[in-house]
C-alpha cells in the first residue's frame, strides 16, 4: 500500500493472450463459440424484424422477404444456420464437461472436430432441403 502512495501504481503481470498461446483446434472452437453466440443475437434481431414486417402488412413483408432472399441475405441466413448448429453442438460438449468428462487433450480435440463437422453437415443438409423445395 505504501508503494502505491509514494511511487504510483505497482506494475502487475499481464495474463497470457493470443500471442502467447499456440493456436490449436480447441482454442479456435472456444473463440468461435463466443462469436456464434454474438451472431445468434444478430439472428434474433433479424427474426424480430421479420415479425415486425409481417405485422406491418404485405408490402413491408414482401420487401423484407426480398431482402432475405437476396444473395447477401442468403449468406447471412446460411451463416446463422451454421451458428445455431455450432453453438448447440458446442453447448452439448460443455454439458459433458460440466459432468467432469472430456477434458483429456485428445478427447477435447476430437470433440472440437466433431462440433465443427456436425455444424457443417447439418447446415448443408438444412439448406439442401430448403433450396430444393423438398420441405
Amino acid at each position: 500500500m505504501s508503494e502505491a502512495k509514494a511511487g504510483g501504481v505497482r506494475a502487475r503481470p499481464l495474463s497470457p493472450h493470443l500471442q502467447v498461446w499456440r493456436w490449436h483446434l480447441t482454442l479456435l472452437v472456444s473463440i468461435s463459440h463466443r462469436a456464434t453466440g454474438v451472431a445468434l443475437y444478430v439472428g434474433a434481431i433479424i427474426i424480430a424484424g421479420f415479425a415486425a414486417a409481417l405485422a406491418s402488412g404485405p408490402d413491408a413483408f414482401n420487401s423484407y422477404k426480398s431482402l432475405l432472399a437476396s444473395p447477401i441475405g442468403l449468406i447471412v441466413l446460411i451463416g446463422l444456420t451454421f451458428s445455431a448448429f455450432f453453438h448447440m453442438a458446442n453447448g452439448v460438449r460443455h454439458l459433458v464437461w460440466d459432468g467432469g468428462q472430456g477434458f483429456q487433450p485428445r478427447t477435447a480435440t476430437m470433440t472440437a472436430a466433431a462440433v465443427i463437422g456436425f455444424a457443417i453437415v447439418a447446415t448443408v443438409v438444412v439448406w439442401a432441403v430448403a433450396l430444393t423445395g423438398a420441405a
